[in-house]
């Protein structure tokens, strides 16, 4: 939980650095306009002092200056129309604009709104802790082979399994046991065509915490569904069931992994924003990169890779409009959502400015739970549409174009902050024979086994993908060869002790492994393409085995 006295203290401080630089900015500002040439029209020092003073604008507002902000405000407004005109300012215009001026100094020793009660409004976006997550699973099922079945798969994967044909069976036993469950049951009973659904409305009705339950249906129609949902439904499985699928959503919901904070960069000139809306988000749980410079986003985005972007509109140099174009070409980050955060008022040019590629557009000053809240809700929409766009659908791990991309993301980091990193190739031996022999859904089930099996063993903070096939890919963040040999032989030796069954026999799996680190191949290409020459010589070496890549070979074969 955040502490909102220390929240406060932030806050606090802030406003009075700001307050403290107050005066030499509208000294600066008194110098653009006494700068603009009286003879001639200049563009480009006219767009400066209006930048100077549109910065005003939502800074001076977010920091409780409101009058400031008003005044600041009134004479943007009086100055589009002049610099439409592009004529130079007469006399007249120059003293109203100086008049303008002398209000903002009065201005700035008028503080009109405190920042006393914004800690309060501040809610966690995302806890981030680590919970005890149920490991257990109730099958309810009146089809006595779906519902062994179901739980031999299930037990294959790590679950216990308990199965109930009846629904009194399962009412009994639950309220022996009510907590650390998940319900996987069949919607329909003999004699009661929706019995499952209305057995769990009744269960959930007065709990504080609902039981999770995925229900399973031979139907797929709006009324079983709206009555699944009703009760609590996690997931609608339609029979026959993909186990594939349904493994997903049981992951989901026993994962005790800690959940990954949200990464968002701000692109703002302005330190003084930058900070106040860094310490905002940073308190509600997220990870932030401050950027003030716009021209060293592109490094910035390869090192952090956010999940959203928040983009000043009016930047020296570079706008965000301009900016939100470069970034969209990046393939990288075509799908990140942009928003920008700015002071402009005027609906037409925030619709045009988000025609350029932005998401949304958010306006200064902005309350710190409307901050929190619209970045939120765009990650979680950002990060749901992009899991179908870059997780493979068997394994739920980053497919072979995703795992690519980040690599090279990852290595340029660790080259540039000069930190280790591994790159692992992971083949499974011998797969077609599996497939060949035991059929193709038990070679989808050793793929999925080993699939988990390294997410549940690597950092939340390792790369995990499958390159295609029954091949994998790992990157190892902060971690040389020698560490990630470790760490994956352990792996390699545990998976070879598994037992898949298949038509009621069962058999063990091997797989082979080939590492490098970026030590020795400093660049993505070569790296990958020396991770994948160790694995050819793991297999030649007669595979289940984990060899690490010759940098003497592959500087050989470079030279030739």
């Amino acid at each position: 939980m955040h502490n909102p006295g220390e929240l406060q203290a932030k806050l606090t401080a802030l406003s009075d650095a700001y307050a403290a630089q107050l005066p030499e900015r509208l000294k600066i500002l008194r110098q653009a306009l006494a700068d603009l040439p009286q003879t001639e029209w200049s563009e480009r020092s006219f767009e400066t002092f209006v930048r100077l003073v549109h910065g005003l604008i939502g800074s001076s507002r977010t920091f409780g200056f409101e009058s400031l902000g008003d005044i600041a405000r009134n004479l943007e407004e009086y100055l589009r129309p002049l610099a439409q005109s592009k004529a130079v300012l007469s006399r007249v215009q120059r003293d109203h604009i100086l008049a303008a001026m002398d209000e903002m100094h009065q201005a700035m020793h008028l503080k009109d709104a405190s920042l006393a009660d914004q800690s309060g409004l501040i809610a966690i976006a995302q806890a981030g802790l680590e919970v005890a997550a149920p490991r257990r699973i109730f099958v309810v099922e009146d089809e006595h082979e779906l519902a062994e079945e179901l739980k031999v798969q299930l037990g294959y994967f790590g679950y216990d399994v308990s199965v109930f044909n009846t629904l009194e069976e399962f009412r009994h036993a639950l309220q022996k046991s009510p907590d650390d469950v998940v319900v996987l049951m069949d919607i329909t009973f003999p004699g009661d065509r929706l019995g499952g659904a209305q057995l769990m409305i009744d269960i959930q009705r007065g709990r504080d915490v609902p039981v999770p339950v995925v229900f399973l249906s031979a139907h797929d129609e709006f009324e079983s569904r709206l009555e699944a949902a009703r009760a609590g439904s996690i997931a609608y499985l339609c029979k026959p069931v993909n186990i594939g699928n349904l493994i997903d959503k049981l992951d989901t919901l026993t994962s005790n992994k800690p959940l990954e904070p949200y990464r968002v960069m701000i692109v703002d000139d302005s330190v003084a924003l930058t900070a106040y809306h860094t310490v905002v988000l940073e308190q509600a749980g997220m990870v932030v990169k401050a950027v003030n410079n716009p021209f060293n986003v592109i490094d910035a985005l390869l090192e952090f890779t956010p999940d959203l972007i928040l983009i000043d509109l009016y930047m020296p140099e570079c706008n965000g409009t301009d900016l939100a174009k470069v970034i969209r070409q990046l393939d990288a980050f075509v799908s990140i959502p942009i928003v920008f955060l700015s002071a402009e008022s005027d609906l037409d040019k925030q619709l045009f400015a988000m025609g350029l590629g932005a998401d949304d557009f958010l306006t200064k000053p902005i309350q710190p739970q409307h901050l929190i809240s619209s970045v939120t809700s765009r990650i979680r929409r950002s990060l749901l549409l992009r899991s179908f766009m870059v997780r493979d659908s068997l394994t739920g791990l980053l497919n072979h174009t995703a795992i690519k991309d980040l690599l090279y993301g990852e290595v340029a980091g660790a080259v540039r902050q000069k930190k280790p990193l591994a790159f692992a190739m992971i083949d499974i031996d011998h797969f077609k024979k599996i497939n060949d022999s035991h059929g193709h859904p038990a070679g989808d089930r050793v793929i999925k086994s080993l699939s988990r099996l390294l997410k549940q063993r690597l950092r939340s903070s390792d790369l995990v993908g499958r390159y295609g096939g029954e091949e994998f890919a790992v990157v190892l963040i902060d971690a040389d060869r020698t560490t990630a040999m470790n760490v994956l032989d352990t792996i390699r030796e545990d998976f070879s002790q598994l037992r898949h069954v298949a038509d009621e026999k069962d058999f063990s799996v091997t797989f082979s492994c080939g590492i490098a680190d970026v030590s020795q191949f400093p660049d993505a290409a070569r790296l990958s393409d020396a991770a994948d020459k160790a694995l050819y010589k793991a297999k030649h070496a007669g595979r289940n085995r984990v060899m690490l890549a010759d940098v003497q070979r592959a500087n050989a074969g470079k030279a030739r």
